[in-house]
């Protein structure tokens, strides 16, 4: 399954209707907000995947906590008290992004038109469930550490050639991988969210 297959699956028009609801957004916002921040994450995720300490880290984050299984009542979950979901996504961006996560929300929320208030809450609220929907994958295909990044490189592969065209998915997750290999793919993000 590819990040297309997944944005246009059950699950993903679950999670579409769910932020929605959560944060009082028409759908069409909803699906720009998570259509825009599943793939800044997966970026992020195949950014730090390229060092074996960092896949190593991933490779046990889905062995425990991130498993899948949190997808087995996603709509409850997304439904309920998502206080718990926020707490583990600001800890999984910050793992991910470390102290640009400001920057990353921000550029979330230029690309999307929605306010700093709800995107930060929203790409909190959808990185546990893209680790959930990862552990499931590595599980399924049976992936060790050494092959996260082919995974997330199948994953952001996919959702690069169906939705280039539509929303700019392609230049953005290009911009996570560091384009002019400065170090640092916030720049990089920074040219993709602002040209038009």
């Amino acid at each position: 399954m590819n990040l297309s297959d997944l944005l246009n699956s059950s699950v993903g028009q679950s999670i579409v209707k769910s932020v929605a609801g959560q944060f009082g957004l028409d759908e069409n916002q909803a699906s720009a907000a998570v259509n825009t921040a599943i793939p800044v994450i997966l970026g992020g995720l195949n950014k730090n995947v390229q060092t074996p300490e960092g896949a190593e880290s991933l490779n046990n984050a889905l062995e425990s906590k991130h498993d899948g299984s949190l997808l087995d009542n996603l709509g409850g979950i997304l439904g309920g008290n998502v206080g718990d979901l926020l707490q583990d996504g600001g800890g999984i961006l910050g793992h991910v992004f470390g102290n640009n996560v400001p920057a990353v929300e921000s550029g979330v929320a230029q690309k999307t038109g929605i306010s700093m208030d709800k995107i930060g809450p929203i790409i909190k609220m959808l990185a546990p469930v893209v680790m959930a929907y990862l552990g499931k994958e590595k599980s399924s295909n049976n992936v060790n550490a050494g092959g996260l990044s082919d995974l997330l490189g199948g994953l952001l592969g996919g959702g690069q050639q169906q939705q280039s065209a539509g929303g700019g998915l392609f230049d953005m997750i290009s911009g996570m991988l560091d384009k002019d290999k400065d170090g640092s793919a916030l720049d990089d993000i920074f040219d993709m969210f602002t040209k038009k």
